[in-house]
């Protein structure tokens, strides 16, 4: 199913042409009307004129959370405050928030992104959407609850939390969509579980997730927890939100909006841009944005783009799931990963439960690294020698993956606290700086 076919299937040189009109036109509309880029941009010598084919965005220089911060609260935006209908931010919990503005026209745009995306997966005006992305100045609620509304679905903005209240409501209001982080997600069925419901007979049709790192592993414990399918949204706040790419319902890869935003991907430590396929940090352009566009942004996000058609018909690219951010790789002994990796070992044990965290720290200078897993009830009330069998297990899987050992305690169920937005997987107790 389609929202708008003409748009989503167009042609690979049609898009491009598109592409290059909107950034020239991104570009000059910037330079013109936003203090930061005609200073950034004076001082580098480039100037709009410059961009004369896709290819010259490597002219510009990155716009880094750090360029946004030091903006703060409206030096970003290309409009008069009059001309805003809303503003988000981020949590700014380390350091200024970063502001996002919206016109008419973005909050228009904005729910077609989603709608694309929604109606892609089957979701049409009789369909109940129960949101638990939260609302307020964080972007994950809205952008999802204005895609639904457009296409006529009826929505339930409960934001997050309330876990018990969010199963009764899914019972009582017959909710065939349930938007959710994935850590969210196995938490509703496990309370769901408790009382007294088996979440695989709530009528689910679909489950749309987002806002944390995930793994294949982890989706598929998503989707047999509900028996029902689970697609990926990936959005910033910088850019709009949630939105900007959505997995489609051949769950192989998400497809970029490249009407709204033109995607690179960079080497981090050169800036210099990598072919499609070769894994590096994505980078953003928003050329049809109009109260706050953002040229070059750097995500820190890491994935892989690739330009093959899909079997779905939409012709935009498609970008590969997040397998972490360039500041989330931890070091440990020397050896670099990211969380993923571990959980991608962990979750190919059944006999465990979907929740763990990594805890690091550095006794007598020496990093160690301890994994907390919860075991199930029956494996709990095993003999020891089956715990150490299942804990050395993990252990081996871990150490295929990563390349380090890590010590593995399992300990009890539901003794892990539990996350009703992201979910907190690594405590790093060293002092790195």
């Amino acid at each position: 199913m389609f929202w708008d076919k003409n748009t989503e299937c167009m042609e690979r040189e049609e898009i491009n042409e598109m592409q290059i009109i909107k950034l020239q036109k991104t570009v000059k509309y910037a330079f013109d009307k936003i203090p930061y880029y005609h200073k950034k941009y004076t001082e580098c010598e480039v100037f709009p004129e410059d961009i004369q084919s896709l290819q010259d965005i490597e002219k510009l220089p990155f716009t880094t959370k750090d360029d946004l911060r030091e903006s703060y609260p409206f030096n970003m935006f290309a409009v008069d405050l009059d001309e805003i209908i809303e503003i988000h931010s981020s949590s700014g919990t380390t350091g200024k928030p970063v502001v996002s503005g919206y016109t008419r026209k973005d909050i228009h745009n904005w729910s077609e992104l989603l709608a694309r995306g929604l109606t892609d997966w089957g979701i049409t005006s009789k369909d109940v959407v129960q949101n638990t992305h939260g609302y307020g100045l964080f972007t994950g609620g809205f952008g999802l609850h204005y895609g639904a509304q457009k296409i006529g679905a009826t929505v339930v903005p409960i934001s997050t939390g309330q876990t018990r209240r969010q199963i009764q409501l899914l019972n009582d209001f017959k909710s065939t969509c349930l938007i959710v982080t994935p850590s969210y997600g196995l938490y509703i069925a496990e309370v769901a579980k408790e009382e007294g419901f088996n979440p695989q007979d709530m009528g689910l049709r679909v489950i749309g997730f987002g806002s944390e790192p995930w793994t294949e592993e982890m989706r598929q414990r998503l989707q047999d927890s509900f028996n029902a399918p689970a697609y990926n949204i990936y959005g910033l706040t910088e850019m709009m939100g949630p939105g900007v790419a959505v997995e489609c319902h051949k769950q192989n890869g998400l497809h970029i909006a490249e009407d709204f935003f033109y995607p690179e991907i960079i080497d981090s430590e050169t800036g210099k841009q990598l072919p499609e396929n070769t894994t590096g940090e994505l980078v953003l352009t928003n050329i049809e944005r109009e109260g706050m566009p953002i040229i070059r942004f750097r995500t820190k996000d890491v994935t892989s783009l690739n330009y093959d058609s899909c079997e779905c018909g939409r012709t935009f690219c498609r970008m590969d799931r997040i397998t972490g951010r360039t500041d989330d790789m931890l070091k440990v002994k020397g050896v670099a990963f990211f969380p993923s990796q571990i959980e991608k070992a962990l979750l190919k044990v059944t006999e465990i439960e979907p929740h763990y965290q990594v805890i690091i720290s550095r006794p007598n200078n020496l990093d160690e690294i301890e994994l907390q897993v919860e075991s199930t009830p029956q494996l709990f009330s095993d003999d020891v020698t089956t715990l150490i069998k299942i804990r050395d297990k993990i252990s081996d899987y871990i150490k295929n993956e990563v390349g380090i050992k890590v010590k593995v305690t399992l300990v009890e169920p539901k003794s892990i606290k539990r996350s009703t937005a992201k979910a907190i997987r690594v405590i790093d107790k060293r002092n790195l700086h």
